[in-house]
């Protein structure tokens, strides 16, 4: 592999010189011309003489475009592209070829290329074609931090809430995420870890390295060592050839260890290692092997019950507690419900190519009144059904899934209590009143929830003396 940068007059000029793009070909001589072609428009090359080599340049370097022959003696364009697709989602990949087809020019396009080049390549061709993909490449990315932007204001890369519990969350995230410090992220299932944990990577100096997660509950004891640490070939039955580990795998990046409470006691010991010597010991092997990985730790489990029980390891547990996110449950931050049924809502029916406009007050009242023992995952299931199975524009209470609807609690924690013989004004003010103590306040919300217009609620609190409930107040 060789690489060269762009002649130092044109930089300027050009805008490229921060585009890499590798050039893959088994004929060196025509992979060398092309570079030299893109290095003098001003772009930055790497070539790879072969699709070996360009495995490894794509798992050592980072790379913008990748440019490559579809047939090679050793590893073809098919596999490059979809290793380098996998590796980086927003690489762009060109594939070029002397045995063009109508089929493989579809193949590959469905395979996530780019576009496609009959050789022998026009260079002018082949420039504007660089440069449309780079556009495209910057286009994206500058819509990802617009994103990004938007989640700084609204919330953190995709986790959604203006609950006092997830603002503390927000904030811890904003402070670490920057850092290389490790993280245990602690909460029940379905409140959003591995969200969280993606969240801290995508906001890191690591981002454009590997994000690996490895569930440690669904990895057999006897494989989980090789999995994390990799092995070499003839270690145990059934090792026909060396691996390499998570760990190798995510070296620059970051590392999630899911559910790392049902890791064995054995393998705790090994991990311990790793985190202070920073090298791995392949399984099979005495030669330690360097690494650069950020670890997070997630769990639903008592970590520190579990010490004391002799089930983890003391040492583990403090190395992995650096900083601590612990994720509430739903029915702790009951004032980001309507704001997650919401983005839920848009999200599903963008996805789903559904027309759906919006939820009844009704639909969204009986959503809010139940417990979501599940949480944020049980909920955007729930909301994805009633988007995809919904016959009007609006969801309403018929679209609720029957499991939902029949487990669903008479009221929520500090719902209000209406019943049979109670006078309408009576019920309606403490219908409002509930309201307002779950929504902290936010009489928008409340307003928007009950169904009711803005300067509705407001006559009604003053006439029914609420005009401090929900902020820290009883009634004025």
């Amino acid at each position: 592999m060789t690489s060269a940068p762009a002649p130092a007059s044109r930089r300027d000029d050009s805008g490229h010189a921060d585009v890499c793009v590798l050039v893959v070909d088994d004929d060196s001589e025509h992979a060398e011309t092309i570079a030299e072609s893109l290095r003098r428009t001003g772009y930055r090359t790497l070539v790879a003489g072969g699709g070996k080599s360009a495995l490894e340049t794509l798992e050592s370097e980072h790379v913008d475009v990748v440019l490559t022959d579809l047939v090679m003696r050793d590893v073809d364009g098919m596999e490059i592209l979809s290793t380098a697709r996998r590796l980086h989602p927003d690489i762009e990949v060109v594939v070029m070829t002397g045995y063009a087809s109508v089929e493989s020019a579809v193949e590959v396009m469905k395979k996530g290329a780019s576009t496609y080049l009959k050789k022998p390549l026009n260079i002018a061709e082949l420039r504007t074609v660089i440069e449309k993909v780079v556009e495209k490449q910057n286009l994206s990315r500058s819509n990802l931090f617009l994103h990004q932007e938007l989640d700084r204001k609204f919330g953190f890369s995709g986790i959604i809430g203006d609950s006092e519990a997830m603002q503390k969350v927000f904030s811890t995230l904003q402070a670490v995420a920057p850092t290389s410090a490790t993280v245990l992220i602690t909460g029940e299932s379905g409140t959003g870890k591995e969200l969280v944990a993606k969240a801290i990577h995508r906001n890191s100096p690591r981002r454009n390295y590997h994000f690996i997660p490895i569930n440690c509950t669904a990895m057999p004891e006897g494989l989980i060592e090789s999995e994390l640490f990799g092995h070499e070939k003839g270690s145990f039955t059934g090792a026909i050839g060396a691996r390499k580990g998570r760990f190798e795998f995510a070296n620059h990046g970051t590392l999630l260890l899911d559910e790392i409470g049902d890791m064995p006691l054995s393998t705790q010991a090994k991990l311990l290692r790793v985190l202070e010597e920073r090298c791995v010991y392949r399984v099979g092997s005495n030669v330690p092997i360097p690494v650069d990985v950020r670890l997070i730790a997630s769990t639903n489990r008592h970590l520190e019950e579990m010490v004391r029980e002799g089930k983890f390891r003391e040492d583990l547990y403090y190395r992995l507690r650096v900083v601590t996110i612990n994720l509430p449950p739903l029915r702790a931050r009951q004032s980001d419900i309507a704001l997650l049924i919401d983005h839920f809502i848009r999200d599903f029916a963008q996805q789903h190519g559904r027309r759906i406009e919006g939820i009844t007050p009704a639909a969204r009242t009986s959503l809010l009144a139940y417990r979501w023992p599940g949480n944020v995952r049980e909920l955007r299931n729930t909301i994805e059904a009633m988007v995809v199975l919904a016959r009007d524009p609006v969801l309403d209470l018929k679209d609720i899934p029957e499991e939902i609807a029949e487990r669903r609690e008479a009221a929520a924690p500090g719902a209000a209590p209406v019943f049979a013989g109670m006078t309408l004004e009576r019920a309606e003010m403490e219908l409002i009143r509930s309201t307002l103590e779950m929504t902290r306040g936010n009489r928008e919300e409340a307003a928007r929830i009950l169904g009711i217009g803005e300067r509705t609620l407001y006559r009604k609190l003053k006439e029914y003396k609420l005009g401090d409930v929900g902020k820290g107040g009883g009634e004025a």
